[in-house]
This record gives structure tokens, sequence and C-alpha cells, in this order.
């Protein structure tokens, strides 16, 4: 099956230069109806408001985490089978194995590129 283009995708980061470099590569690769929040909090408020096909988020945002963020997703029933991309500067391999513990669908170390950043969506939507 062809993945939707035209899928909301929530993009959550606390620094603006990062939101802004993330949306330019998703447009690169053709995606259109991008969100954005700064922070956990504001991106499950978002969630639980609307539907969206993928959510990319960061893992160091105050006050609530990335981590936090996919916990509380994880738990929610209407939105626990959104597949969840988490980006992070830091490769330590207990973070990998907590956001994988805590259902994480793929994992992507900072900095990236479009061609990186369309692997990792491959993986979790399906070739695109």
């Amino acid at each position: 099956m062809a993945v939707d283009k035209n899928m909301s995708i929530l993009i959550v980061d606390d620094y603006n230069t990062m939101l802004r470099t993330l949306r330019n590569l998703l447009r690169q690769l053709s995606f259109i109806n991008i969100d954005e929040a700064m922070d956990g909090s504001m991106a499950l408020e978002k969630l639980r408001q609307g539907r969206f096909g993928l959510i990319i988020s960061d893992w160091n945002m105050e006050p609530m985490t990335g981590i936090e963020l996919l916990r509380e997703v994880r738990d929610d029933e209407k939105l626990k089978a959104t597949p969840f991309i988490m980006m992070t500067a830091e490769s330590k391999s207990e973070n990998v194995m907590a956001a994988k513990e805590a259902g994480v669908s793929n994992y992507i170390v900072k900095p990236f590129n479009a061609e990186t950043l369309k692997a990792k969506m491959s993986c979790v939507l399906g070739e695109f």
C-alpha cells in the first residue's frame, strides 16, 4: 500500500531551528501536512485533538521529554497505534533500549539528512 503523502505528521522539538530543518526535510520528501509542537505536553494536546499518521519527536525537551510523550502515546487507546520516531543527539545504547521498551517505532540520531529520514520513515510506514 502506498504511503499517504497528505497524512498529518506531528514534529516535536524545543528548538525552532530543528523544527524548521525537519519541516524542510519532510517537504523534500513531498510531505506537506506538517504540524509542530515545542514540547511533549503541547504535542499530547495536539494529538488528542486531531489525527496524525506519524509523530517525530526529540528526546530532550522540557517540561515533558520525548520518552515521556512516547509512554503517554502508547498508554492512550486512541493514540497507541500511531507510528513514533524518536530523534536524539545521543546514541547511547541505554537510551535506544529505553525507547524500544517504551514502544518506539524507530530511532534517528541527529544530525541527519533527507535520505536517512526517508529510510527511517520507510521502515515505519512502508516504502515511498
